[in-house]
């Protein structure tokens, strides 16, 4: 069983504050995915984890025991570095060898280990090779290969796909995961790419400014995020937001006041707002119902959420889907998302809608307020595009 804690950490250089008051439990067998923009602290954070750099404030634990001032060595933590760091003149055999000796395990035993985390890997076929004689990928999974066979009782990641190409990072995030449900270690991992996170963590970390902004499952991240921060951070491409205000409440939701005259209804807990008070709308930009070239769009009904008309000012074909951005008469651009069958071509005059369960809204200092509605509620509707 390998749990951690993170009590109230805190992490400065002098006057410089890095982190501040994170707190954080996670589970055993846990994969836990740290993200946030660069600078946010999450490399430091895992360093503080490893032992790398020490702990200014607070307690981190393992399995209940405070580990703020005992060495690497001894916390039975195994870091896989974005840098791969593997020794150039010892074949793959020794470089995942190396640490095995050090701690004493004997040649049959060390022997068994390699092989055994090689097959996993995929890379039994290369263990007398020198690094320089290996793809990036094939490096990359030496690296972990050498922590895999030390049994640790934490693993540690630091952006270890970074290097990756994109194919690369594709296959070796799929190995990580496949590695994962193998192994039921407990597993930090750290990267500023949302995709990666959204597809490998069990829980995610988000991170920004030194402090954790919201941790839970992708699913909560992104149907229910804490914040502006967060909304904008988790999805591709980044949510839309629009200013509005407050006209009207009630136990269904919010009506709110968008340029030049618009209004949208959004389904989320009104006790916390008044009326005339200024928020902004949140629209992701899959939750598009509806885009009409050439024509507008059917009167909005009782309890829609929100309709908009305008220009489409580009696409984007990516292949399996399509980005519509349009500009509105009410001055807001916009993007969609749509089917690989689209209709829109720039120039087209166009009409969009959104349900009232898709609005996220946000307060001026950028909390979000408790949706009543899921976005499962959405997984029947189409969009037309």
């Amino acid at each position: 069983m390998t749990q951690v804690t993170l009590s109230n950490v805190s992490k400065s250089y002098g006057d410089t504050v890095v982190l501040q008051g994170v707190n954080l439990q996670i589970a055993d067998g846990e994969f836990v995915v740290l993200v946030g923009p660069s600078g946010c602290g999450k490399t430091t954070l895992l360093r503080m984890m490893c032992g790398l750099e020490e702990i200014t404030g607070g307690e981190l634990s393992i399995d209940g025991v405070v580990v703020n001032h005992l060495p690497p060595a001894q916390r039975g933590i195994a870091m896989v570095f974005q840098s791969y760091a593997l020794y150039p003149h010892m074949s793959v055999f020794d470089n995942m060898a190396f640490g095995l000796k050090l701690h004493g395990a004997d040649r049959a035993e060390r022997k068994r280990r390699i092989e055994a985390a090689a097959k996993a890997l995929h890379i039994d076929h290369l263990l007398q090779r020198l690094p320089r004689e290996l793809s990036g990928g094939q490096r990359q999974r030496v690296a972990i290969g050498r922590a895999i066979v030390r049994d640790p009782k934490l693993f540690l990641f630091d952006e270890p796909l970074s290097n990756l190409d994109a194919s690369l990072r594709v296959k070796t995030r799929v190995e990580l995961a496949r590695l994962h449900r193998e192994l039921k270690a407990t597993m930090v991992y750290v990267t500023h790419d949302q995709v990666e996170a959204m597809t490998l963590g069990d829980k995610i970390v988000v991170m920004h400014e030194g402090r954790v902004q919201q941790a839970g499952t992708p699913v909560e991240l992104y149907e229910q995020p804490a914040n502006r921060f967060v909304a904008t951070f988790i999805g591709s491409p980044s949510i839309n937001l629009l200013p509005a205000t407050v006209s009207a409440s009630g136990d269904d939701g919010l009506v709110l006041a968008l340029a030049r005259g618009a209004q949208a209804r959004a389904q989320v807990d009104a006790a916390q707002l008044r009326i005339g008070q200024a928020v902004e709308i949140g629209i992701r930009p899959e939750h598009f119902t509806s885009v009409v070239p050439n024509a507008m769009a059917p009167a909005a009904q009782d309890g829609d959420g929100v309709r908009f008309e305008g220009d489409v000012v580009l696409v984007e074909q990516l292949g399996e889907s399509h980005l519509v951005y349009m500009r509105t008469d009410g001055g807001e651009e916009l993007v969609m998302r749509g089917s690989a069958l689209s209709r829109a071509r720039p120039g087209d005059r166009a009409a969009w809608r959104a349900p009232a369960q898709a609005l996220h809204v946000f307060d001026a200092d950028g909390r979000a307020q408790r949706r009543l509605h899921g976005v499962e509620s959405l997984a029947g509707t189409r969009t037309n595009a």
